[in-house]
């Protein structure tokens, strides 16, 4: 195992792979919007820009979110990385969730990461364990949700609960961090220098909580901008719903990004509050709204990464 993991990290390092990598992955993310266009501009017809707008700018805050949620939890586990530089690692290690597997983001960040000195282990561990925590506080508010979800949604994704408890005891840092020693152990790699703490836990749910709200909002202002009631309740059922989408998107790991999966429990979720036609217009946008906001911020990052190479390089010896 260990051996595997030396040649796979191996290869990532060299420039060539990287380049590659970054090539395929925003492709991927591109396709995700070309592929879906002509649905995309009819979705649009009948919108109010300032929904869009709205939504767009809901949408990047909420990948600025979880990058917080990212960097608190890897300062609790012992690097405290300055922004500008956790902007660089984050987001162009998020363009590999468009890859099929689940996994290419985190040994993206892992290699982007080691250029910042931050052991390997340590932003697998940490990556992962922000992993846990979406799903955690994203089953959560989907238990909260189901209560108000159809009849079918409950049929076919009401497993999602039942993950909770798992879940959640997996996050408790007594047991999360024997977890980590056992697969350290299991890999051949030396065991985290710093433990995961409860105030660590907690700071990072925090983050991710807020971040699940302002998914939510992105999602009710496109349902709203195509005719669902402005209200409370759509908000809160928004905000649910988003969540346990993405959560049974991610938890189906053979799909990027949990592309098509995420849609149709979204909509299963909205199907009540609007017209089958507005249910598609809302799963499309929010699926383009959101792909634009990481290539935004991924193709950002890679810009800051290039412009810090160059100074670094201007630098004298």
């Amino acid at each position: 195992m260990s051996t595997l993991l030396g040649g796979i990290t191996g290869a990532l390092r060299s420039t060539p792979v990287r380049i590659g990598f970054l090539i395929l992955v925003v492709a991927l993310a591109v396709y995700a919007v070309v592929s879906q266009w002509d649905d995309i501009v009819a979705a649009m017809a009948g919108m109010s820009p300032l929904a869009l707008l709205g939504s767009l700018l809901a949408g990047v805050v909420y990948v600025l979110l979880t990058m917080l949620a990212w960097r608190v939890l890897l300062a609790d586990m012992g690097t405290t990385l300055p922004p500008s530089a956790a902007f660089r690692v984050f987001f162009v290690s998020q363009l590999g969730k468009y890859m099929p597997g689940g996994v290419w983001n985190i040994l993206a960040a892992a290699e982007l990461g080691a250029d910042h000195d931050i052991p390997r282990r340590r932003s697998v561990s940490v990556m992962a364990v922000t992993v846990i925590v979406s799903i955690v506080t994203g089953a959560a508010l989907a238990v909260a949700t189901m209560p108000f979800a159809s009849e079918r949604l409950r049929d076919s994704y009401g497993w999602v609960t039942w993950t909770l408890p798992v879940f959640v005891t997996m996050l408790a840092p007594p047991v999360l961090n024997r977890l980590l020693r056992l697969v350290f152990r299991l890999t051949g790699r030396p065991p985290l220098e710093h433990p995961v703490s409860w105030s660590g836990i907690g700071a990072c749910t925090a983050w991710t909580l807020l971040a699940w709200a302002v998914a939510g909002v992105q999602v009710w202002l496109l349902a709203v901008g195509i005719g669902m009631e402005a209200s409370a309740a759509t908000l809160a059922l928004c905000v649910g719903g988003y969540a346990m989408a993405w959560t049974v998107g991610f938890l189906i790991v053979f799909v990027p990004a949990g592309a098509g999966v995420r849609e149709g429990v979204l909509g299963l979720v909205l199907a009540g509050s609007l017209s089958t036609g507005g249910v598609v217009a809302v799963v499309l946008l929010s699926r383009v709204v959101l792909t634009i906001a990481d290539l935004a911020m991924g193709g950002a990052g890679i810009v800051a990464a290039r412009q810090g190479r160059r100074r670094e390089q201007a630098q004298p010896e």
